[in-house]
């Protein structure tokens, strides 16, 4: 959630978290200014964020976060609900600060967003850690260093098992109806064969892309393919009637 105070201008609200950390008011003032800067809310430190976009508010939040210069900074999804813009400025932010030492904990449901800022990355799956590693490591660690994502003009139920036949390949997804996603260790040659295969067959390749294992790849590789809310039970909650209701 966001943590301001929706009725309080922006500069107000930066200047009441670093108070609230102690900061002696002549460094706090020349701190909170800084910050406003650096998050690109100088000309809007006067506004209330009732005002604010979902994007602005993010930017805010950081800001009241760095006040008191922090060595560390906690971050649980700090791009939730932004536009593409505040985003590209939290990130921004974020190596600037990488840059400058701080240490970061960064939590994101974004794999691209992992694979931008991140040193370390752990996956945890329904409260267990099932990898740690730096983004390279983590790559390497699924089998199949190249996926090849390709599409056939023709769906059959015979693509599956042909395209887990051919040499190097280690994992076949389908995507949907004639999109397949083929982890190979060779994508060069994984990809000539698929061409050749497709002419021997008769059969038209609608597209056809090759791209190194990403880490939605090893998330995929490490907490499987089911949806994780199709493992939540129901739960039957009544609530308790007040003292003095009416049955």
């Amino acid at each position: 959630d966001i943590a301001l105070y929706e009725e309080l201008p922006a500069l107000t609200n930066v200047e009441l978290f670093g108070a609230l950390y102690g900061m002696p008011p002549e460094r706090l003032k020349r701190r909170a200014d800084d910050v406003l800067a650096m998050v690109g809310l100088t000309d809007r430190a006067g506004d209330k964020p009732s005002t604010f976009s979902g994007g602005m508010k993010r930017r805010l939040n950081i800001a009241c976060a760095l006040v008191h210069d922090p060595e560390v900074l906690l971050l649980d999804e700090p791009t939730a609900g932004v536009d593409p813009q505040s985003r590209n400025a939290i990130f921004d932010n974020l190596e600037m600060l990488k840059t400058a030492g701080k240490a970061l904990v960064y939590t994101t449901h974004y794999m691209e967003e992992a694979d931008r800022l991140c040193d370390r990355i752990a996956i945890v799956d329904h409260g267990t850690l099932v990898a740690l590693g730096t983004p390279v490591q983590l790559k390497q660690s699924v089998p199949g260093s190249n996926v090849v994502e390709v599409q056939f003009r023709n769906e059959g139920e015979h693509w599956q098992k042909r395209l887990e036949s051919l040499p190097d390949v280690t994992e076949v997804q389908s995507q949907s109806a004639g999109v397949y996603r083929v982890l190979t260790a060779n994508g060069s040659r994984t990809t000539t064969q698929l061409v050749e295969l497709a002419a021997s067959l008769g059969e038209e390749l609608s597209s056809l892309s090759v791209q190194n294992t990403s880490l939605d790849d090893v998330f995929v590789h490490y907490t499987g393919r089911q949806l994780r809310d199709e493992q939540v039970k129901p739960v039957n909650f009544v609530m308790p009637p007040r003292p003095g209701a009416q049955p």
